[in-house]
């Protein structure tokens, strides 16, 4: 697909989905902003990528970085057309009675509070000027509870629900709205799920996990017409369908 004269907004973009997402959508010739709270690691892949590419250091739990990222985004390409919301975290991984509340609240923060504030900040550029697609990376755990993960499950249950309300209020305005629900990634989370040995998730072999340019070139799908009839809707990568319709093998 492409995307020349676009601008996607990519939050996690320091490594994984984020980070392949950035190298799939400036191939297809995307400004690509790319918003993490590693600033280093940003900046080294802006660097890689070119003139084209905006490194932001942010942090999606705040609503003053995240509106202020936008702002720093469209100041320098102009416009906004793709906002991805693909920051999340899942540690610490425990069980509720053992949980430290301060912590299970700060994911809650960043994988559904994080998401609310990108659209926030970018829905009213997005309406200005007169389109934009808003994709949301969502889990399986939003549908299915998992011992240990009761904030990345509850997170990620607000989140496709967020989304779905997105679409409703967005859709009037000529904007676009869905999830993306990738399966099990091969990215640091998972080292993470493998190394806490809860629940069946973490009893995964490797091989089993798919390339994190899987969901990096859905979300490039997901921003053409052929996606249209999934908005509101979170899209599944299990589904050998939509893995044919998006080319994966």
């Amino acid at each position: 697909m492409d995307m020349t004269g676009k601008t996607v907004l990519i939050t996690g973009a320091s490594r994984g989905i984020g980070a392949s997402a950035a190298q799939i959508f400036a191939a297809q010739g995307a400004n690509v902003a790319l918003l993490a709270r590693s600033a280093d690691a940003v900046e080294a892949l802006a660097a890689e990528i070119g003139t084209r590419a905006l490194a932001i250091e942010a942090d999606v739990s705040s609503w003053e970085d995240m509106e202020a990222a936008v702002r720093t985004c469209v100041a320098r390409f102009g416009r906004l057309d793709v906002l991805i919301g693909n920051a999340g975290v899942i540690e610490p991984i425990a069980p509720m009675a053992a949980s430290v509340p301060a912590a299970w609240g700060r994911v809650i923060d960043i994988n559904l509070k994080g998401v609310y504030y990108g659209m926030r900040a970018a829905m009213p550029v997005m309406e200005a000027q007169g389109g934009g697609t808003i994709l949301t990376v969502s889990s399986g755990a939003a549908h299915n509870a998992l011992e240990g993960w009761s904030h990345y499950c509850t997170s990620k249950a607000g989140a496709a629900m967020l989304t779905m309300c997105a679409h409703k209020e967005v859709a009037p305005h000529g904007l676009r709205a869905m999830g993306l629900s990738p399966g099990t990634v091969a990215t640091q989370m998972q080292h993470e799920i493998k190394a806490s040995g809860v629940n069946p998730v973490s009893q995964l072999d490797w091989s089993e996990h798919i390339p994190a340019d899987w969901p990096a070139r859905a979300l490039l799908w997901m921003c053409g017409g052929q996606a249209d009839a999934y908005l509101g809707e979170e899209i599944s990568l299990r589904d050998a369908g939509i893995r044919k319709k998006v080319g994966l093998a």
